[in-house]
């Protein structure tokens, strides 16, 4: 088995760079990914693991293998480790994998899909935390519109407890994506403060997408004159809106309600 102790080593200065900048990402496809959930989550997502390394001192080669048997294996020291962890609880265990197509035309909906769209969100938290509420509800499927981000940023990965892995995920323009739900027949509700109405009061049993925006500036206008509905969550204290995965969680699991869990 290769074994790799310095962190000059040119293919541990790549990996760094995997780590920290998007380009390198986007050009190689590829994009690391840190724990033993993590891991197991994106192979039960169907994403092709590369390569695993893995540190004995924290993580057995018999622990390593059993997440995939058959992907090559580099053994690391701590500080080869430590220089490629984004944690600081440690698994000693990292994963090369390959990203995936995030294209709308790979989603597979449902007869009656219920989707959250996400308009250009930034924050790799808010993120990782409306990809784990998508999880915990089961949805259809997530779309980022005019992503800020680049969905494997290792914050996302980090933030989303392994949820990057279990949902369906696409990204495109706004305007692509109303296109794709009008031609799919799936109504689609946008919070927003202007022009609307109490979420609660809206049907939400047929094929919906429910869409948020940013705290700072919301959704934009194209967004609010196509909906189907534009809907608000009523505030009862001083402010006027409240962390954006907060709200997607109001909205759809009153979705889930409607639907009957």
């Amino acid at each position: 088995m290769k074994q790799i102790t310095s962190i000059q080593n040119p293919f541990i200065k790549s990996l760094v760079l995997l780590q920290e900048k998007a380009k390198n990402r986007k050009q190689t496809g590829t994009f690391l990914i840190e724990g033993v959930r993590e891991i197991s989550l994106a192979i039960k997502g169907n994403y092709e693991i590369e390569t695993i390394l893995f540190c004995p001192d924290i993580c057995s080669e018999t622990e390593a293998k059993k997440l995939a048997p058959k992907t090559d294996f580099i053994e690391i020291n701590t500080a080869v480790y430590q220089k490629l962890s984004y944690r600081e609880t440690t698994e000693g265990i990292l994963a090369i994998a390959k990203s995936k197509s995030l294209q709308l035309s790979d989603l597979q909906l449902s007869e009656n899909p219920l989707i959250l769209v996400a308009e250009a969100p930034e924050k790799p938290g808010n993120i990782g935390a409306l990809l784990r509420t998508a999880d915990a509800a089961n949805l259809d499927a997530v779309i980022i519109a005019n992503p800020k981000s680049d969905l494997y940023n290792p914050n996302i990965v980090r933030s989303s407890v392994g949820c990057l892995f279990t949902n369906q995920i696409a990204s495109a323009s706004t305007s692509e994506i109303i296109a794709f739900l009008k031609e799919k027949n799936i109504n689609f509700y946008c919070a927003t403060l202007q022009n609307s109405t109490s979420y609660h009061t809206q049907d939400y049993t047929k094929p919906t997408a429910l869409v948020v925006g940013t705290e700072a500036t919301g959704l934009t206008q194209e967004w609010r004159d196509a909906a189907t509905q534009n809907i608000i969550i009523p505030m009862q204290g001083e402010i006027d809106s409240m962390n954006v995965s907060v709200a997607a969680a109001i909205l759809i699991f009153e979705a889930k309600r409607q639907r009957g869990f």
